[in-house]
């Protein structure tokens, strides 16, 4: 034992001289040794992909057991997608993606109901149902999305604070915007979690097999079958041309909420599970039902639906006609049920009542030319302005048609659509998930004034309900289907029948409720004469009169009415008509001009004459000593611009115009605006008339041609586009208040006041400015289009003089 020892020691020391150099000299690292050390440890979640992706997007992947498998997408949030891209050494996650968005993987599916809290390093440190136990498959796979930044050191805290969401789950407060990530399709949302907006409304291979077409309820329930409105029933889908039934396996109330959404409902809530099990189980029993010979054959199915409730159309979400190696179609399961939840302004058809109103809401629908159609405009700060249509699109859309009462939108459409918008721009690259309660609860981008024009005003058009009114108006005798003697179905003696409607009092609001019944747009004239137009015989008699529409209703059936038929003019040929239009002008008023322009003259009589001949002075002015004497009037230039979607035109023709002999021109329209001075509480003191004698385009802005032109009696009216200018220094151009007291008053300018030519929008016809007079000069401050601020800020505007200007 000692000889060995001491035989291992020299060989020690010779092999310690051996491996130490001889001069010490500093240690070079070579390239080599700088890539294999330090070693990273072994990953445990990945990010992998079918399809072309980025690096920071991909379908989860845990390493679990030396082997790679997948996540189920059940009862995620985006907390889950926090932990996984922190994990791969991303800053956060900006959502996930459900139902096997980047492919199917392979092998085990490791991880189902996901739950994390969002501080967890790792997502084996979440809770879920234990390492392969799920109910899933492969088609259910999750995937995530991630930042592009990366985190500055792999242990640090989220790289931004989080704010708690209405819903619970917390949400980054993003700073910056869609053009500086350097990534085209992301939006992110201001109140919430980022959203990526084109990628995942893709249709990937795995989706393309089942396109839904039509969605319907089915009514099974006495009750919901003697309802005029269908808002519960089995879902039935068409794929190919053909209705199937959908099994309830894997249905939720999300899948519920995007049926409803595509029937023009707003929201889905629970049914009777119990009650509809019944009829279910007793059909089935029965071999001689359809339904127990029917669901036994695949044809007959969509076995699986999942949506995540965000979606606008069932084409979005996953489905399957069948479950592969399955051989009974809907095994353990039967017919999906929905119930809907209508909007207020359709609660109450089925049941007789008073039309409810419109629900209280920051967004609204402007100049559409049918129900759930329109240009978007939002309240914010008292004032409703629009949105520009950068990146505007069907789920921000959506949520507005919600917000209103509506499901779904049909189409986002940009480019002024319906027509552009007076005063502020508020929204700008509006990016919504889906499931806000508001267009404002979306991320959007404030915009500065001046930076964007109304050319890019963005507008929807909504799914609504089918409510069947349409069927109980017709147009008979015309020469088109928009045009014709207007019938309408109603209970006479205890039965319907058809009938015709009396013309007395018939007018433009009257007609545009009729049109917008049939889904024919505008009203472009209201007849009450309609001897060129031959009726329905049996329909000749009336039996609606008395007929007086606010012009908001759905039906003319809700219009005011007599409640015993009173017509001195008689039904035949003298019965109302209508002629509908697809687009209709818009006459705004520039109230920044009347503002600028307003000043006060002292004009001799000998210069009015033909200005009274036209009643264009206070009633006073007739027992004064003509011609001498001076009447003190308010003068101030008007510049009305046609923002509509089509010309503006005369209801006269030429050969009916009237000829003034005094200024020797002819009056296409005999009252074009009104002039009123009003006191603080409403009451007229003052007031003017303008007759139009020369309605033409005064200017066009480049790339509009004028085409209107008074000159050699031409043809008088207003393009689309363009502007008609009075100026100040012409007669009737003015406010007479020789008689008006100095103090505080209210001016306002109606154009078309009579409603006797059709406008696509008549509220903004009214323009008010607050009007200081001190007996020597007037003052006009706070001038506005009539609807242009929030009851709230107008009751300021009529009594605390609290409002700023809305110029167009």
């Amino acid at each position: 034992m000692t000889r060995t020892l001491c035989l291992s020691l020299p060989l020690l020391l010779l092999l310690l001289s051996l491996s130490c150099p001889a001069r010490a000299e500093p240690r070079r690292t070579t390239a080599a040794a700088q890539r294999r050390a330090p070693r990273a440890p072994a990953a445990k979640v990945r990010l992998a992909g079918n399809y072309q992706r980025e690096a920071h997007e991909g379908r989860v992947e845990v390493l679990h057991n030396n082997t790679w498998g997948t996540v189920c997408d059940d009862e995620v949030d985006i907390k889950l997608a926090n932990v996984v891209c922190r994990e791969l050494g991303y800053q956060s996650g900006i959502t996930w993606a459900h139902s096997a968005k980047y492919g199917e993987g392979a092998g085990p599916i490791w991880m189902d109901n996901v739950r994390c809290d969002g501080s967890e390093k790792s997502l084996k440190d979440c809770k879920h149902n234990g390492w392969g136990v799920n109910d899933c498959k492969h088609s259910e796979d999750l995937g995530v999305v991630c930042s592009t930044e990366r985190r500055l050191d792999q242990t640090a805290s989220r790289g931004h604070t989080t704010i708690a969401r209405p819903n619970g789950s917390p949400a980054p407060q993003w700073q910056g915007l869609v053009a500086s990530r350097g990534r085209q399709g992301y939006g992110y949302l201001g109140n919430g979690h980022p959203h990526e907006i084109p990628r995942f409304q893709r249709h990937y291979p795995n989706n393309r097999k089942v396109q839904i077409e039509e969605v319907r309820l089915r009514p099974i329930l006495m009750a919901s079958k003697k309802k005029s409105l269908v808002t519960e029933g089995v879902v039935e889908v068409k794929h190919a041309g053909r209705w199937r039934q959908v099994c309830d396996m894997g249905w939720s109330l999300n899948s519920s909420r995007v049926v409803c959404g595509m029937l023009g409902f707003p929201e889905a809530t629970k049914h009777n599970v119990k009650t509809y099990k019944k009829i279910w189980d007793t059909k089935v029993a029965d071999p001689l039902t359809r339904l127990s010979l029917m669901a036994k054959k695949k044809g007959f199915w969509v076995e699986k639906i999942h949506c995540l409730g965000t979606e606008n159309t069932l084409s979005e979400c996953l489905a399957q006609l069948s479950i592969p190696r399955s051989p009974t179609p809907c095994k353990n399961g039967r017919h999906a049920v929905v119930k809907c939840v209508p909007g207020p302004q359709f609660a109450r058809i089925s049941s007789g009542r008073p039309q409810a109103p419109y629900p209280v809401v920051p967004v609204r629908l402007k100049a559409g030319p049918r129900l759930g159609e329109g240009r978007v405009e939002v309240l914010r700060d008292g004032k409703w302005g629009t949105i520009v249509d950068h990146m505007w699109q069907r789920t921000a859309a959506s949520v507005v048609c919600r917000e209103l009462g509506f499901g779904t939108a049909k189409d986002a459409l940009a480019g002024a659509f319906m027509g552009q918008g007076t005063g502020p721009i508020h929204m700008n690259s509006v990016q919504c998930m889906g499931s806000e309660r508001s267009i404002l609860d979306c991320y959007f981008q404030e915009v500065q004034p001046w930076t964007f024009k109304h050319t890019q005003d963005a507008s929807v058009r909504c799914n609504v309900p089918k409510t069947g009114i349409e069927k109980t108006v017709r147009l008979a005798g015309g020469r088109v289907p928009s045009e014709g003697r207007v019938e309408v179905l109603m209970e006479v003696g205890g039965r319907k029948r058809w009938g015709a409607v009396c013309s007395e009092n018939w007018g433009i609001n009257e007609a545009m409720v009729v049109c917008r019944q049939l889904g024919l747009g505008f009203a472009a004239s209201a007849h009450q004469e309609t001897w060129y137009w031959s009726g329905d015989p049996n329909a000749a008699e009336v039996i609606l009169s008395g007929t007086h529409c606010v012009g908001t209703e759905l039906s003319v059936q809700q219009c005011r009415r007599n409640n015993h038929v009173h017509c001195p003019r008689g039904g035949g040929n003298k019965a109302a008509g209508v002629s509908c239009s697809e687009t209709a002008p818009d006459l705004v008023l520039d109230a920044q001009l009347v503002q600028e322009t307003a000043y006060l003259e002292d004009r001799p009589l000998h210069l009015l004459t033909c200005a009274n001949e036209e009643n264009c002075l206070s009633s006073s002015a007739a027992r004064m000593n003509w011609p001498y004497g001076h009447r003190r009037l308010l003068r101030f230039s008007s510049r009305i611009m046609n923002m509509g979607r089509s010309d503006f035109r005369p209801k006269a023709t030429k050969e009916s115009w009237t000829w003034h002999q005094c200024h020797r021109h002819y009056h296409s329209i005999e009252v074009f605006t009104h002039y009123d001075l009003l006191t603080l509480n409403g009451t007229r003191i003052a007031e003017g008339h303008k007759a139009s004698f020369c309605l033409e385009d005064t200017y066009c802005p480049d790339g509009l041609q004028k085409r209107f032109s008074c000159y050699n009696m031409g043809d008088q009216g207003i393009s689309v586009g363009c502007w008609d200018t009075y100026r100040h220094d012409i007669d009737c151009q003015w406010i007479d208040v020789t008689d008006v007291r100095p103090g505080d008053y209210i001016f306002q300018v109606e154009v078309n006041p009579s409603m006797d030519m059709a406008e696509s929008d008549f509220m903004n016809n009214v323009m008010r400015c607050r009007c200081k007079y001190d007996g020597s000069r007037v003052y006009m401050y706070g001038c506005h289009a009539g609807d242009a601020y929030s009851a709230e800020t107008e009751d300021l505007f009529e009594h605390q003089r609290q409002i700023t200007n809305n110029f167009i």
